[in-house]
């Protein structure tokens, strides 16, 4: 699970999520689908954590795939929930959200994203509960354990964002920059296919902050952690073909 100093991935239907640990406290960032709950508890224990040690849970973005045991957490275990103002109504409608191209045709044309749909599938990643309650941040750094520093991603979704933990060398970046593509299969550094992405010239130009941030680890809300340097990953990222 650990994937840095303090940082630890967890992943469920092919979608990450991340505890960061901050002395006794614990932020964790996106929440998976609804299956992750059982995840959630299963991390506390290897970690040797509580859930009463669970002080905010703060979104990337509000997709269905990344809000999956948000409301639980807020309604049984009392945790914040922290999203973008731009995020907010999609944290009441996950799944209607904006996307430059129909989803249906990605199955047709890219058989290789079969797994990962089924996968969406069997865990209801389709049907998080909405969240009844939010923190909205806007810029800064946000007041929870492990002390992230906003960093705005906008064109996944209006209000994406990506976190910045600068004395652990890490940048998380949620579906900013994934390193696997769930629409189209495919790998390598890149922005999620148009059929999930609600403006993807913005997706593309809003990468160099990820990149400014200089970060040794780039971690995504899909596929394999990217150590290679964040300026690294944009280049290869831009580079890539848009589905």
């Amino acid at each position: 699970m650990n994937v840095a100093d303090g940082v630890h991935r967890i992943e469920d239907a092919h979608t990450n999520w991340y505890v960061i640990e901050d002395d006794q406290r614990l932020t964790i960032v996106d929440a998976g689908v609804p299956g992750s709950w059982a995840s959630l508890h299963a991390a506390l224990d290897e970690l040797g954590r509580k859930p009463s040690q669970i002080a905010a849970l703060i979104l990337t973005h509000a997709h269905f795939d990344h809000l999956g045991f948000a409301e639980r957490a807020r309604a049984e275990l009392g945790v914040p929930v922290h999203v973008h103002e731009n995020d907010v109504p999609l944290t009441r409608h996950p799944r209607q959200y904006g996307h430059e191209r129909a989803r249906t045709p990605y199955l047709a044309t890219h058989p290789r994203a079969l797994p990962y749909v089924l996968a969406f599938a069997r865990t209801r990643a389709l049907f998080p509960p909405p969240l009844r309650e939010v923190t909205r941040y806007v810029a800064g750094t946000l007041a929870v354990p492990g002390s992230p520093r906003v960093v705005s991603t906008p064109g996944h979704t209006l209000g994406h964002c990506a976190f910045h933990l600068p004395d652990r060398d890490v940048v998380i970046a949620g579906d900013a920059v994934v390193t696997l593509d769930p629409y189209t299969g495919r790998t390598g550094p890149r922005i999620i296919a148009r059929a999930a992405t609600a403006d993807s010239e913005r997706n593309l130009a809003t990468l160099e902050a990820i990149a400014d941030t200089n970060a040794g680890t780039v971690l995504v809300g899909h596929g394999e952690p990217w150590k290679s340097g964040a300026r690294a990953l944009v280049d290869q990222a831009r580079a890539a073909s848009i589905g």
